[in-house]
C-alpha cells in the first residue's frame, strides 16, 4: 500500500479529475497543500493571487467558459474569510469550483490558536461558508479525504452546478495514510447528470406551444449550462418562436437572429418585456424568475402569469412554482428537453404527412404576433440608436458598448463587473454565442468582472477577453493587474470611469429626491469636486499598459491596440455619469414605490396600479 500525505491525496485526485489550475493565496494554514502542488507542477498549474476573492472569481469564470471545475486554496481565518463573496456569486449563478480552505491543527481545536474560527464551535469555518456552497466537508483525518473529494466533485457537477467546500486542518495536510485515491472514471464519469422529461410532459408542452397564438420562449442560463443553444435555435426557427432571454441567459441565442428579442426585466428591452407580458403561452427554460428579470413579479410589467400559461422547465425542482404558477412544470435538463421537444415535433410532422399540426409559423395569428413584435423592436431601436454614434463628451455608454462590440470578435469574451455599466450591458450588449458574456447576476458581487477576467482568459487562451468594470469595482481589487503581469495573462480592463457608485447614487435621487446623495460619489470633500485616481498610471506602475480615453473618436482605436498588444492593459474611459438606461420595465424595493417605466407606456395597454395585485394588462 502506498502511503501519501493528505495534501498529496488531494492533489492526486485533482489531477485525476483533470483539474488544470489551482488558484489561491498562501498562508500558514495551507503550506502543506502548496508543498504537494510543488511536486505536480507539470500536471496542475498553481496561480498565486494578491486577494483571496480574486481566486474565487477566477475559478467561477473559468467554469462558466469551460464547464470544468478548478480548485482554490486559502489559509485559515481572514484568508478564507475573503472567499464567501466569490462563493456566493458562483452558487447563485450555478457555477462550480472546489474551495479548499486551510484550518488550524486538530490538536489545537478549542484552544483559541492563531486565526481559529472557534468562539462557538471548534475550527468552525464550515459554518462561515455553508450558506454559499452546495456542500461543506471538514476532514479531521487524512483517511477521510478520498471519500470527501469524490463526493465534493459529484455534488458540484451533478444536477444544478455549484461550488463545494473542503476544510482541511494543517495536520491533515501533512499526515500520511494508506487510503486509496478514488478513480473518477470508476466512480463518477459514467454518471449522466442530464435529466429527461417524461413522454407525457413533452407531448403536453408541444400541444401548448402549437395551440398558442402569441407564444414566447424565455431562455435562461440553464440553456447555456446544458449546451442547449443549438437546439434552442432549431426549435425557435421551426416553430417561428420569438425568443427573449433572461439577463443571465444572454448569448444563448445569437442577438443577430430576427427571433431574438433581448433581455427581460428591469434593464431589458421594450420588445422583450412587451412580448412576455402579452404572450398567451411562455416556454421558460432554465430560469428561476428572479426579481430583476421579472420587474419584481409585479403583474403586467414583464409577465402576467396567469392569465399567460407557463411551461416551466428547470433541472432544479425547487425553482418550479417558486415565483409563478406553472400550467406545466417539468423537472429536466434544458438541453435534453429541447432535444426531446424537437424530436417529438418532427415525428408529429412526419406522421401528419402534410404538416397539419396546429398553428405553424405561417399561420395568420403567428404572423400578426411577429409583426407586432417587429414594430416594437423598431420603436426601441429608433430610441436607442442615435446614442450609439454620439460624439458627446464624456462618452455616452451606448457609444462605448457599440464601439467595443464592433472591435471585439464574435468569439471574444466580455466579462462584466457589477455597477451601472452592468445595467447598460444587459440592455445594450449583443451577445452572439453562449459563454461569451460573463456576469455575476444573482449575488451581484462587485469584483467578479475585475478578477474573473483572468479565469476567463485561462479558460479560453485563444479568445480575446475584455472586462468592463466600474471605477468603484476596480478600486476593490486592482491587484489583479499585478497577477496578470506576473503570469503574462493578456486581459484588457475597460474602467467605466464615472466618478462613483452611480447606480446607487441614481437610486438615492430617484427614491429620496434630487441632491440627496451621500457616500456614492467620489469627491474631494474639502472642495466638493469630483475625484478620480489615474487608473492607467496604476496599471503602468504594476508593469501593464495603461491609457486614458476621453474622446469617443479615440475609443475603438484604443481597444483595438490593447487587444493587439498581447499585454495586460487598463483603459481608463471617461463615461457620462448622468446618462441613465431607458426603462422599459421596473424593479421594486418595498416599501418604496416602484418607478413607472419611462419608455413606451403612453402607447401601451393600461398597467395595473402599483400594489393592486391585478393580473390585467
Amino acid at each position: 500500500m502506498t502511503s501519501r500525505k493528505g495534501a498529496e491525496i488531494i492533489v492526486d485526485y485533482l489531477v485525476r479529475e483533470g483539474v488544470p489550475y489551482a488558484f489561491g493565496m498562501c498562508g500558514h494554514g495551507d503550506i502543506g497543500l502548496l508543498d504537494a502542488l510543488y511536486d505536480r507542477q507539470d500536471e496542475i498549474t498553481t496561480i498565486s493571487v494578491h486577494h483571496e476573492s480574486v481566486a474565487g472569481f477566477m475559478a467561477d469564470a473559468f467554469f462558466r467558459v469551460r464547464n470544468i471545475p478548478v480548485a482554490t486554496f486559502t489559509s485559515c481565518g481572514p484568508g478564507s474569510a475573503n472567499l464567501p463573496v466569490a462563493l456566493g456569486s458562483a452558487l447563485m449563478d450555478s457555477s462550480a469550483f472546489l474551495a479548499i480552505t486551510g484550518n488550524v491543527a486538530t490538536t489545537q481545536f478549542n484552544r483559541g490558536p492563531f486565526q481559529e474560527s472557534g468562539r462557538h464551535y471548534q475550527a468552525d469555518f464550515p459554518s462561515v461558508v455553508r450558506p454559499y456552497v452546495k456542500r461543506s466537508f471538514q476532514a479531521t483525518r487524512p483517511e477521510q479525504l478520498p471519500l470527501m473529494l469524490r463526493q465534493a466533485f459529484a455534488v458540484m457537477t451533478q444536477g444544478r452546478p455549484g461550488p463545494a467546500h473542503l476544510d482541511v486542518p494543517l495536520d491533515v495536510f501533512v499526515e500520511s495514510t494508506t487510503a486509496e485515491v478514488p478513480d473518477p472514471a470508476l466512480w463518477r464519469h459514467g454518471v449522466s447528470a442530464a435529466t429527461a422529461a417524461s413522454d407525457a410532459d413533452v407531448t403536453a408542452a408541444l400541444d401548448l406551444l402549437l395551440g398558442a397564438a402569441r407564444p414566447v420562449l424565455v431562455a435562461g442560463h440553464g440553456v447555456e449550462l446544458a449546451d442547449g443553444s443549438a437546439a434552442l435555435a432549431e426549435l425557435a426557427a421551426e416553430l417561428g418562436l420569438p425568443v427573449a432571454n433572461t439577463p443571465l441567459g444572454k448569448g444563448v441565442i445569437d442577438a443577430r437572429s430576427p427571433l431574438s428579442l433581448g433581455a427581460t426585466g428591469r434593464n431589458g428591452t421594450y420588445q422583450a418585456n412587451r412580448a412576455t407580458r402579452n404572450a398567451d403561452v411562455i416556454l421558460a427554460l432554465g430560469t428561476r424568475f428572479d426579481d430583476r428579470s421579472t420587474s419584481s413579479w409585479l403583474p403586467g410589467y414583464t409577465y402576467a402569469i396567469p392569465p399567460t400559461r407557463l411551461i416551466h422547465v428547470d433541472v432544479d425542482p425547487a425553482e418550479i412554482g417558486r415565483n409563478y404558477p406553472a400550467t406545466l412544470g417539468v423537472i429536466a435538463d434544458a438541453g435534453v428537453f429541447l432535444g426531446q421537444l424537437l424530436a417529438r415535433l418532427r415525428q408529429r410532422r412526419r406522421d401528419a404527412s402534410g404538416g397539419a399540426d396546429g398553428l405553424t409559423p405561417a399561420s395568420p395569428a403567428r404572423a400578426a404576433w411577429r409583426a407586432s413584435i417587429a414594430d416594437w423592436t423598431r420603436q426601441w431601436d429608433a430610441h436607442i440608436a442615435p446614442h450609439r454614434d454620439s460624439d458627446s463628451e464624456p462618452i455616452r455608454p451606448e457609444r462605448l458598448l457599440a464601439d467595443l462590440r464592433r472591435v471585439l470578435p464574435a468569439d471574444g469574451i466580455l466579462v462584466s463587473d457589477v455597477g451601472v455599466h452592468h445595467n447598460w450591458i444587459v440592455q445594450e450588449w449583443p451577445a452572439f454565442a453562449p459563454r461569451t458574456i460573463l456576469q455575476s447576476w444573482g449575488f451581484a458581487s462587485m469584483g467578479f468582472g475585475v478578477g474573473g477576467a483572468l479565469g476567463a482568459k485561462l479558460a479560453a487562451p485563444s479568445a480575446p477577453v475584455v472586462a468592463v468594470v466600474g471605477d468603484g469595482g476596480f478600486l476593490l481589487l486592482p491587484s489583479v493587474v499585478a497577477t496578470a503581469v506576473e503570469y503574462q495573462i493578456p486581459v484588457v480592463w475597460v474602467v467605466w470611469n464615472n466618478h462613483g457608485f452611480v447606480s446607487i447614487r441614481d437610486q438615492q435621487e430617484a427614491y429620496f429626491g434630487a441632491g440627496r446623495t451621500l457616500a456614492t460619489s467620489f469627491l474631494h470633500h474639502g472642495t466638493g469636486t469630483a475625484y478620480t485616481p489615474d487608473y492607467a498610471a496604476m496599471a503602468r506602475s504594476m508593469g501593464a499598459d495603461g491609457s486614458v480615453v476621453k474622446s469617443p473618436g479615440d475609443l475603438a482605436g484604443a481597444i483595438e491596440a490593447a487587444l493587439a498588444s498581447g499585454r495586460p492593459t487598463v483603459l481608463d474611459v471617461y463615461v457620462d455619469p448622468y446618462a441613465k438606461p431607458p426603462a422599459a420595465a421596473t424593479w421594486d424595493l418595498p416599501p418604496l414605490p416602484h418607478p413607472v417605466p419611462g419608455f413606451g407606456w403612453p402607447d401601451e395597454e393600461a398597467l395595473p396600479a402599483p400594489g393592486s395585485g391585478s393580473g390585467g394588462r
